[in-house]
């Protein structure tokens, strides 16, 4: 019973939930960029709204950098925390620009993700990803608590 409320936690659990959440965040964000890519392509008119001054052809365009192309690049952990950035800055928008407006139900979606991406922001893609294959050995952490 101890060990369920024990709040210290091992190096390797934080790399697999960021291992779990990179993947899984990533995943379900290409659902919504996908279509958006498909739509960038067709070449018909665009049913997107602009937002903050650019034109739909160009939000659009940012809206699939950030949801399609960023995803896969945190689905690989490619540049996580570089790739986080345009995630949450797209959240940003689509919660407290596009829904402003709304209920909560409809911005809760957006609010999940953004807290995602910056929990991805912060601690960048750990043990399991790119980055570490690249940037050499994962960063040795201290836990957050000593247990003194």
């Amino acid at each position: 019973m101890k060990k369920i409320f024990n709040p210290d936690f091992a190096t390797i659990q934080v790399d697999v939930v960021l291992f779990i959440l990179r993947l899984g965040i990533g995943a379900m964000m290409l659902v919504h960029g996908f279509p958006k890519l498909q739509m960038l392509l067709a070449g018909g008119e665009i049913q997107f709204p602009g937002v903050m001054g650019m034109s739909p052809a160009l939000s659009l365009g940012l809206a699939v950098f950030a949801e399609f192309f960023c995803s896969v690049l945190l689905i690989i952990g490619l540049g996580t925390r570089i790739a986080a950035i345009p995630l949450v800055v797209t959240m940003m928008i689509a919660v407290f620009v596009i829904h402003a407006n709304d209920p909560f139900a409809n911005q809760e979606l957006g609010l999940h993700y953004l807290l995602s991406y910056i929990v991805l922001l912060i601690l960048g893609g750990g043990r399991f990803s790119v980055d570490a294959f690249l940037f050499g050995p994962g960063v040795k952490r201290q836990p957050v608590f000593s247990g003194n």
